[in-house]
């Protein structure tokens, strides 16, 4: 019973917050960065596509999910070792990640917030990982918007990269 009146309650409370302010919207955009880290060594840069969809819950709280994909370009390499010369080529790490998305604007036209889910491997023997990503964002206008994030993928070692992105507001 406590459960049920509980769950009504912050059903209403949400609601209510919903009607207050609505910035339901669904995002698109690009992003592109530098992979840091240990993967640094294979990778060198990424490029990346971003759809979320997020409901204002108030004035200054945004909810919603995310996904997109993330491709990281594999280097190639020459390695000298005792006289024997090896080339070596690293092949692309592809990800989809699933994630619920935050959003918090402390002013107007300037958010942080972040991303947590899973990120699911796409190229063979990519298994994929525990995902998340923090981000600092500011509105260029209505319906653009900049932002900076770090993503990490977790699944026994790190893959992070740091990226500027472009989104879009339908």
């Amino acid at each position: 019973m406590k459960f049920i009146i509980s769950f009504i309650f912050i059903f209403s409370f949400v609601l209510t917050l919903h009607s207050q302010v609505d910035r339901t919207n669904l995002r698109i955009g690009i992003n592109a960065g530098a992979v840091v880290g240990d993967a640094s060594d294979f990778y060198s840069f990424t490029l990346g596509l971003d759809v979320l969809h997020v409901w204002g819950l108030s004035r200054e709280i945004d909810l919603g999910i995310a996904t997109g994909f993330l491709n990281a370009f594999g280097e190639r390499d020459t390695l000298d070792v005792d006289g024997l010369t090896l080339d070596t080529q690293f092949y692309n790490a592809q990800f989809i990640p699933f994630a619920t998305a935050l959003r918090v604007y402390p002013s107007y036209g300037f958010k942080f917030g972040g991303d947590i889910g899973y990120a699911l491997g796409v190229d063979p023997g990519n298994e994929g990982g525990f995902y998340y990503r923090p981000m600092v964002g500011v509105e260029i206008n209505g319906t653009t918007e900049l932002n900076i994030s770090y993503s990490t993928i977790n699944n026994e070692g790190s893959f992070s990269n740091v990226l500027l992105g472009v989104l879009f507001l339908f």
